[in-house]
Order: C-alpha cells, then structure tokens, then sequence
C-alpha cells in the first residue's frame, strides 16, 4: 500500500508539471516574429523571506517555472534567491536581437536593473520587469504577454488524471477526519470508563 501511495504521488507530480499555469511554449527561432523575437534565457531575482512583496515571485518559481522548463527545455532559467528584502523582485526575460514593444511597454519606462541577473550575451537584449507585489498568475500574465508564449492545453487523458487524483485526495480527507473521529471516540470512551472506575472505588471506600 505505502509503495502505491508513493507512486500516486509521483504520478500527480508529473501531472502538475504537465498542466497548469505556465504551461506554454516560448517562442523560438523557427517561429519568432518582430514584435516576439525568440526566448533566449529567463531569470528571476526575489528574497528568500515572502514579506515585503516576494510572495508571488517566490509561488511563481515553484508553480510556474517546472511547467516552463517542461515544455522548453533548451532555454536556460536561472533563480537567486537573496537575503536581500529590501531589493525588487525582478524577472528578466533574455531576447534574440531585440526586445519588442510589449515587452518595452510591459518592462516600463523606469528600467529596473538587477545585479544579480547575467549579462545579455552577443546578439541578446534583455527586458527586466518588477514584479514586486505581483501574485504569481500576475507575474505570469506579464511574461505570456512579453513573449507571446503559446499556452499548451491539458490533454483529454491529463484532465481525466486530474480528476482521479482530486477524488483521491476527497477521499483521503474523509478517512482522515474518519480515522480521527473513531480515535477521539474511543479516548471519550476510555474516559468515561476511568471515571466510572473512579466512581465505584469511591463508593467501596466510603
């Protein structure tokens, strides 16, 4: 039983890697355009501690760059975390010959720097936006529309995996919460049963 456990979690893993958000295609050179040149590199920049606006860049490496990374595994995504609170977080998006006007737009018109982001290399330009403050889906909303990545949709056979593993999860709730009350009743039965003890040696005493 522990051995299927531990292959159902893998499972779900692989699962949440495969669908959800960030799960999209980056432009490459075979299909880039002007105003979305090719993807070269990404990099995100946030403190290790979530307050002061680093939440939704923290969430957005652990929910949507694995989804990223699947699905473009040729393009480098490098992270820094920082002890640094007081920084921006930042996410800067590494593109061939030139940066396009939504990028430029959505970068903004104070470029934001980050020092610990690579230099763009011979033929790369980089838009770095700040993303302090942002939920994660916010941050991604931003990099889909810089890149015009093509979101892959779930697969008939992922949305039915989906749904077994949401009604594998209802079902271990309520054994959860079935389990525990049968443990709570048995301690207020074992309760009641010291205290009727009590009792009688109370009375043989008296």
């Amino acid at each position: 039983m522990v051995n299927l456990f531990k292959r159902i979690r893998k499972l779900k893993t692989i699962l949440d890697i495969r669908v959800g958000t960030g799960a999209a295609i980056l432009p490459s050179v075979a299909n880039a355009s002007k105003e979305f040149p090719a993807v070269t590199r990404l990099h995100l920049t946030y403190a290790q501690k979530i307050y002061g606006g680093h939440q939704g860049a923290r969430h957005f490496w652990r929910n949507c760059l694995p989804r990223l990374k699947y699905y473009n595994p040729g393009i480098p995504m490098t992270v820094k975390q920082t002890t640094d609170q007081d920084i921006p977080a930042t996410l800067s998006i590494y593109f061939a010959d030139r940066v396009g006007s939504t990028a430029t737009s959505i970068a903004g018109s104070k470029q934001i720097t980050d020092k610990h982001a690579p230099a763009p290399g011979t033929g790369e330009k980089m838009a770095t936006v700040n993303v302090k403050d942002l939920t994660y889906q916010e941050i991604w909303n931003r990099v889909q529309a810089s890149t015009n990545a093509s979101e892959v949709p779930a697969s008939e056979e992922d949305v039915a995996e989906a749904k077994k593993f949401a009604a594998i999860d209802e079902k271990a709730i309520h054994d959860r919460e079935r389990i525990r009350a049968k443990r709570q009743a048995k301690k207020d039965q074992e309760r009641m049963l010291a205290e009727a003890r009590g009792e009688v040696e109370k009375s043989q005493t008296a």
